[in-house]
């Protein structure tokens, strides 16, 4: 994550969007008198209107699916992911990011977020640094070819994500726009528009609520249906997790005992034989061989656990030709 904040006013962008006609911007009817409800009244409309922001979501499935599979690309052929937000939206994007390493096992170098105002700002809000659409640019030419950018904005016209969704696409490179307020132009701006109707908030323009968890959840889609596409999951078990505490080396035992069908002791022991490695431990345990022998048939098999194991019992199973 990069990027110092700057609060040198003159050189932030002088466009004004329009703030007030957007969706994110507009008063909730639902919730016009909340200074007025009881406690019980206000939780249960939040929560309400969160349910309606993630059906908002699911609307957007094929969409999430397309940016999904531009992130696949982007890892199975050697390049990077980079979220770029800023206030929430950025915060979403480095948790998308620091997620990803101990869940799939991957590079924290290839999956990066860039938030406006720097590191800083992901604990404490840096003035204007949303504003600055040249640092959104400076991020996007540090971009090489087969990376992909993530631009995440609830309300669209966030000047440090267009930024960078401009001159990426400039570029050349391949752009993903995750945002709460659809309206005419998105596709301009990035080649796949994930655009939830999420609508007004509960507290007027508090994107951190309802927004927020609609651009959560489909930050979550995206990079789990890449990750399974690329063979980070077999059936419904995360293979490639790092056992990097107490709790994750015992989901990766039970992982590999499940997987593999064997009891705990022979999990452990395969484990420890496997390097810590759960996806290497279960062909392992399947086919009966060394921890060698099945890092080579899982990459022979382009990182998929079941096609690593089908392919090995298709062998078997195959008759074999006399002298």
């Amino acid at each position: 994550m990069t990027r110092r904040g700057r609060s040198r006013s003159a050189t932030r962008t002088s466009s004004s969007a329009p703030w007030a006609g957007l969706p994110t911007e507009s008063r909730n009817p639902r919730s016009e008198r909340l200074d007025t409800l009881p406690t019980s009244r206000v939780v249960a409309l939040l929560l309400d209107e969160d349910r309606r922001a993630l059906v908002a979501a699911g609307a957007q499935r094929a969409a999430i699916a397309r940016a999904a599979d531009l992130v696949a690309d982007a890892l199975e052929g050697g390049g990077r992911v980079v979220f770029l937000g800023a206030g929430t939206s950025g915060r979403l994007g480095v948790l998308e990011a620091a997620e990803c390493p101990p869940t799939f096992g991957t590079d924290p170098d290839r999956i990066r977020a860039v938030m406006a105002g720097g590191e800083d700002a992901v604990f404490r809000a840096v003035e204007g640094a949303e504003d600055r659409a040249d640092e959104g640019r400076e991020e996007a030419e540090r971009l090489r070819s087969g990376d992909v950018l993530v631009g995440i904005s609830a309300s669209s016209v966030t000047p440090f994500v267009r930024g960078g969704l401009e001159r990426a696409r400039a570029r050349g490179v391949p752009t993903i726009l995750v945002t709460c307020a659809p309206r005419p132009g998105l596709r301009t701006l990035a080649d796949v528009v994930v655009a939830i109707r999420t609508g007004p908030e509960v507290l007027t323009g508090s994107t951190r609520l309802k927004a927020g968890s609609a651009t959560k959840a489909a930050l979550n889609a995206i990079t789990t249906a890449a990750m399974v596409r690329l063979g980070k999951a077999y059936g419904n078990l995360m293979v490639d997790l790092k056992l990097t505490n107490a709790k994750l080396r015992d989901r990766g035992r039970r992982i590999v005992m499940a997987a593999g069908q064997v009891e705990s002791d022979e999990a452990a022991r395969l484990l420890a034989d496997a390097g810590g490695e759960a996806k290497t431990a279960i062909v392992m345990a399947r086919l009966g061989v060394g921890a060698e022998d099945a890092r080579k048939r899982i990459a022979a098999a382009g990182g998929h656990v079941r096609a690593a194991v089908a392919k090995s019992a298709a062998r078997a199973r195959a008759p074999r030709r006399r002298p």
